[in-house]
């Protein structure tokens, strides 16, 4: 089967759409979706007209394989819509992140169970959850699942929900590693338990699983019981992108950090009209940005930004790259390459935290109202910190143990 013809599975709404298109309708987006910042939080979910904007768009197949109706654009691409998205609101942002990059999960089932997930019009959203909250015991045919998990953002949208399981083999007790398991949404009990101070709106909530069986087709291997990956290439028919074929981890934890920038992004927008409006309380009343210690402020704000936007985007290409060279090889990048990408992808959240909170710390007492814009964002900034992806302290420890022929301590 030839790529041309693989590709032709499913038939995109729109054959023809360009990557410049794709960035340009989230750029057009920001605005209106910024206005909605408040019915978001306030409602703890996505608003469903912006989850049709969404649909409309293509941008939950920004990634997602040809051959299952997808666009299967690049990683920049990818973040460039994420970052554009999430300056208009984080937490429309983060939503859209983590239901439209997990095609690459899917990539690791059978080729059956990624059939299913895609049916026969390539609608696909499948918020999941990476931690080990469930069980499947293994039996024939398939495997006896059952589970819990917290922080399920966007679960309420989803077609599916992936969640991750310890496996048991038949008639042992200790588990043999983790699995992915594909669950179908009327498999899934929600349960409203999400209440933070930032990142409401992400609608993270419980997903609840009874106990029930499901075929071999929907589980995918992904570590053994000391963590260490299962290595699954994808199938090269399918997936035609070298996006598919460098590895999971740099492209799941871009998700998170181009949300970063991008709200560090947007934080900068409405800084900058604070202090072209903002006057000083005594005379001679200058504007904020009139006065050499705020003009300070801003330039330190947008030149973190702007570093962090171009080590992300730069680590995007070099993913592409490294990962079409290991596609060519039939193997994924080495995983101490793979978790030296994500130290970059923390590293630039980080840069991006520290530009909110400088804009935060100097905007105003304004600021810390619960209505501001500007509150909000660092808000969000501050829970996404706390993800247990973006601890850049365990991450470097596991990247050096790799680098000296240890095994690491984690899967991040």
């Amino acid at each position: 089967m030839t790529p041309q013809r693989t590709r032709a599975n499913i038939r995109p709404p729109e054959p023809d759409l360009t990557p410049d298109e794709l960035v340009r309708r989230a750029d057009s987006l920001r605005d209106v979706i910024r206005e909605r910042q408040a019915e978001c939080e306030g409602s703890g979910c996505l608003p469903e007209q912006t989850n049709q904007d969404f649909i409309r768009a293509g941008f939950y197949r920004t990634v997602q394989p040809r051959y299952f109706g997808g666009y299967e654009f690049d990683l920049p691409t990818f973040m460039k819509v994420l970052m554009a998205v999430s300056r208009g609101c984080a937490e429309s942002g983060w939503v859209l992140a983590l239901i439209s990059g997990h095609p690459n999960l899917v990539a690791r089932f059978p080729l059956e169970g990624q059939r299913e997930a895609y049916g026969d019009s390539g609608e696909f959203l499948g918020p999941g959850v990476a931690m080990a909250s469930g069980t499947a015991h293994q039996i024939d045919g398939g495997y006896r699942v059952k589970g819990t998990w917290d922080y399920a953002s966007g679960c309420d949208l989803g077609t599916h929900f992936l969640g991750m399981t310890l496996v048991f083999p038949p008639g042992s007790e200790a588990p043999s590693g983790t699995a992915w398991v594909l669950f179908s949404r009327s498999e899934c009990q929600i349960v409203n338990n999400w209440s933070v101070f930032g990142l409401q709106g992400t609608g993270s909530r419980r997903v609840e699983v009874g106990e029930h069986v499901v075929p071999d087709h929907r589980v995918a291997p992904w570590s053994d019981i000391q963590g260490r990956p299962a290595f699954c290439q994808p199938d090269p028919d399918v997936y035609v992108s070298p996006l598919f074929h460098g590895g999971v981890l740099p492209v799941l934890i871009s998700e998170l950090a181009s949300v970063a920038v991008g709200a560090a992004r947007g934080a900068l927008d409405l800084y900058e009209v604070s202090l072209r409006n903002k006057r000083r309380s005594f005379p001679p009343f200058d504007t904020m940005g009139e006065l050499p210690e705020f003009q300070q402020h801003f330039g330190e704000a947008q030149s973190l930004i702007d570093t962090a936007e171009s080590a992300l985007l730069g680590m995007g290409a070099d993913y592409m790259e490294r990962a079409r060279r290991a596609q060519e090889q039939g193997a994924p990048l080495p995983e101490e390459t793979q978790r030296r990408m994500l130290m970059i992808e923390q590293q630039c959240a980080r840069l991006a935290w520290e530009a909110v909170e400088l804009m935060f710390r100097t905007g105003g007492s304004a600021s810390a109202g619960k209505s501001s814009a500007l509150g909000r964002y660092f808000r969000n900034m501050a829970v996404l910190r706390t993800h247990i992806t973006m601890q850049i302290d365990h991450t470097s420890i596991n990247v050096a143990r790799l680098h000296f022929g240890a095994p690491p301590l984690g899967p991040f």
